[in-house]
């Protein structure tokens, strides 16, 4: 959790939350602090607890608080850019090995096609009759 109070500290989370805006004919109840919030979540992951277990007494806000925040905020994409900000100031300071890098095939296009389908063979001699 240390590490990631200091990755806000350092301002890298904070600029890329999402900014509430201010309701003043219904203000509601006071929003928690993002800093406290990041705590339930890094509590809640550390911990593999039931968002609703989360401890009230952590100052972290009820479980279903934390949840709905942490949905806003991937919606928001803060996730996505706080890895592409950290991406970029590690190979800014030359700390990525591009070697061991492994790229995933699943989200690659074919581009030059796939073979025709072709009719399955069968795996019996003759056809079996229809089970329904």
């Amino acid at each position: 959790m240390a590490a990631a109070l200091t990755c806000y500290k350092k301002l890298r989370i904070e600029p890329l939350l999402p900014k509430r805006e201010c309701r003043l004919r219904y203000p509601g109840r006071k929003p928690l602090p993002d800093r406290q919030v990041l705590c339930g979540f890094l509590y809640v992951l550390h911990t593999d607890i039931p968002w609703e277990y989360l401890p009230r007494e952590l100052g972290c806000g009820s479980g279903m608080m934390c949840w709905r925040r942490l949905r806003d905020w991937n919606e928001a994409g803060v996730w996505q850019r706080l890895h592409e900000v950290l991406l970029a100031e590690l190979h800014a300071a030359g700390k990525l090995d591009w070697s061991r890098c492994v790229v995933g095939s699943s989200h690659g296009r074919a581009l030059k096609g796939g073979s025709r389908r072709v009719r399955r063979r069968s795996t019996g001699p003759e056809w079996a009759p229809s089970i329904t």
